[in-house]
This record gives structure tokens, C-alpha cells and sequence, in this order.
């Protein structure tokens, strides 16, 4: 079947690692956590670089690890993306690339040429390491891992090392790798934005252990143990650039479920987008009333759950078939009446895109 299945016990003075994940076999998962919470740890043990003795691992049916079986890292088919690219300083960027190919026994996943024009480094191949830039660093790093044809890539908090120009200038080529490849991807971040934008599905962790797991905006709905990407609870929904008001500089978003307006950051019509709503941008209301929000829709209470403050509550909206949370004081929920399975109108006040 095809997928991850990952399980895995490991003991250290002052911290144990225990997960048993089945993780898709397709997209980005993001192991999303504080410091500390085991997220490299856990992609260490799936590369092989820990060896974990209670621990089992097969990759779309394959068994890589368990009790009877070990396969060392260098012959699990993987790419390996750390926070530093670590290139060879005496090769250019190509033998850096072809290092890489000589470690390739299967055949290509991906060309060597598709992922130099993947990352967008073809003006840089006859470079050596000490004349790029930190973003041109790890793009190379990138592609290198790409260049082992790897069935899995792993990416160790591959921008934590950058500055948020450096960090602004990669997401792209991440979003490209993502809608380009059919290489599961898992993803060691403790960047909300990062998760966010790329992440199909989270694992979220804590002390060694998995808080949760799912589909990005399915876990990230929960009120049972809300997971909170930065500093706030909020929804995220993918959509398509469907209009673009030039007068207001305003752009409509088309999502599974209604169309929202965000500000206009020069997108076309057509374009792909996430978008995030935080919750404290939510509110809930029994009729639509005149007000500076634009964007009002009809939904459907689905649950309504605590939030940290005693006097606070959580509600999910259901929008057609997506879901939107609004905080709302507890005060307010009741002189609104708001109870499941009651439809409401739904406003919200701000929208980040996040193309």
C-alpha cells in the first residue's frame, strides 16, 4: 500500500522518542513543533542517521526497518535537505549536482535537467559554493538531493538559516517542487508560514510524541486540542484567483464553499492560492448588517469548543464542505444563541494569502 509507515521508540537521558505515524505516500507533510519536540529526531530515524531499535519502517509496502531487517542509509533511496546546504567548496555547482547523481542505482525520478530548471539554477552551474548566496546555497542543496532520484525527500528546516528575503526568495521553488513531484515530501519546520503555505498534511509534535495528525485543514480545525500555527487558531483554504478589482486593488478568491476578497499582490486570474483566517478575524451573526467587512457568508454551526481563556469559546463553521473557526466570548455565543447544527452568517474581517 502505498505510504509511510512509521514507528518508532527511542530512549535518552532526559527525552524518548515514541510515534507511530501512516503518513501519506504523496505531497508535503510537515512535522511541525517547538524545539525540542523531536521533529528531526523522528526524520533522523526515517533516514537511518538514528537507529531506533524498537522501530519499524516501510515505504510504500517496502520494509526499510524492523526487529529482523535493517537497510543502512546509504542504500534507502532518499534525498536528505539539512538547514545548511554543506556543498563541496573545490566542485562548481554541476559536480556538486553530478556527486550526487553517483549515488543513484534506479532510474531517474527526475532529470538532472528538470531539477536545475525546478530550482531555477542553470545561470549558476559553473559557480563554485563561495559565490552564491545563501538562497542559491540551498536551492543547489535542493536539487543535489533531488539528483539521487530519491522515493522520499526529507528536508530538515531547509530555510532556517536564511533572512526572510532569502526565505521569500525560496518559497517559491519549495511551491514548485510541491506541484511539480510525485516525491512525498517530509518537512521539519517550526515556521507557522512555512507549514502553512506548503503543507498538505501535519504532524504536529510535542515531547517526543504526536499531538495530532491529519490533512492540514482538517487538524488544524479541531477543537478537541486545537493546534495553533504561530500565534492564533485559523483556517486554511485553498482557492483560485477568480477576479481582480484594479480600482480597489482588491482580489476575489474562489474557494470549495463561497469566495472571499483579500488584497490584490499583482495574482492573475486563474491563480492557485492558499489563503489563511484566523480566527479572532471570524465573527458570527445572526442577520448580515451594514458594516466595513466585505466578506459574508452563510454557514452552518458544526462544533463549538473551550479556547485557553475561561470566557472564551471556539466555533467551527462549516461553508459548504470547508471550515472556518471564529472565537467568540462565551458571553456573546449565548445572546446569539449559538448552538450545533445552526446556520449563521459568517464575517470576516481579514484574509492572508499565502501564493
Amino acid at each position: 500500500m502505498a505510504g509511510i509507515d512509521a514507528c518508532f521508540r527511542l530512549d535518552w537521558p532526559g527525552f524518548s522518542l515514541d510515534v507511530d505515524l501512516k503518513l501519506p505516500g504523496r505531497g508535503v507533510t510537515a512535522l511541525f513543533g517547538h524545539s525540542g519536540s523531536g521533529k528531526t529526531t523522528l526524520l533522523r530515524c526515517i533516514a537511518g542517521l538514528e537507529r531506533a531499535p524498537q522501530g519499524r519502517l516501510a515505504v510504500d509496502g517496502e520494509l526499510w526497518q524492523d526487529a529482523g531487517r535493517w537497510v543502512p542509509t546509504h542504500k534507502r533511496p532518499i534525498g536528505y535537505v539539512f538547514q545548511e546546504a554543506s556543498l563541496f567548496a573545490h566542485l562548481t555547482v554541476m559536480g556538486n549536482l553530478r556527486y550526487g547523481m553517483k549515488r543513484n542505482s534506479e532510474a531517474q525520478r527526475v532529470s538532472l535537467d528538470h531539477a536545475i530548471e525546478l530550482l531555477g539554477i542553470g545561470h549558476l552551474l559553473d559557480r563554485k559554493p563561495d559565490r552564491l548566496s545563501g538562497g542559491e546555497r540551498q536551492r543547489v542543496g535542493i536539487a543535489r538531493a533531488l539528483a539521487v532520484s530519491p522515493r522520499l525527500l526529507l528536508m530538515d528546516e531547509p530555510l532556517a538559516a536564511l533572512d526572510l528575503k532569502r526565505k521569500q526568495e525560496i518559497l517559491p521553488y519549495l511551491e514548485r517542487l510541491h506541484d511539480e513531484l510525485d516525491i512525498p515530501v517530509l518537512y521539519v519546520s517550526h515556521s507557522p508560514d512555512e507549514v502553512a503555505r506548503l503543507a498538505d498534511y501535519l504532524v504536529a509534535m510535542e515531547g517526543g510524541r504526536v499531538l495530532a495528525s491529519g490533512p492540514l485543514a482538517e487538524t488544524l480545525a479541531r477543537l478537541d486540542l486545537p493546534i495553533r500555527l504561530g500565534e492564533d487558531a485559523g483556517a486554511i483554504l485553498d482557492g483560485t484567483v477568480s477576479e481582480v478589482d484594479r480600482k480597489w486593488h482588491l482580489v476575489r478568491v474562489d474557494f470549495d464553499g463561497g469566495s472571499l476578497w483579500a488584497r490584490d499582490q499583482g495574482l492573475s486570474v486563474g491563480r492557485r492560492v492558499r489563503v489563511r483566517v484566523l480566527a479572532r478575524d471570524v465573527s458570527l451573526a445572526s442577520e448580515p448588517g451594514v458594516s466595513s467587512i466585505q466578506n459574508v457568508l452563510r454557514g452552518k454551526v458544526d462544533a463549538i469548543g473551550d479556547d485557553e481563556h475561561p470566557g472564551l469559546a471556539l466555533v467551527r463553521v462549516q461553508v459548504g464542505p470547508s471550515v472556518l473557526l471564529a472565537r467568540l466570548t462565551k458571553r456573546a455565543a449565548a445572546a446569539l444563541a449559538i448552538i450545533q447544527g445552526r446556520d449563521t452568517w459568517v464575517q470576516v474581517k481579514s484574509v492572508a494569502l499565502l501564493e
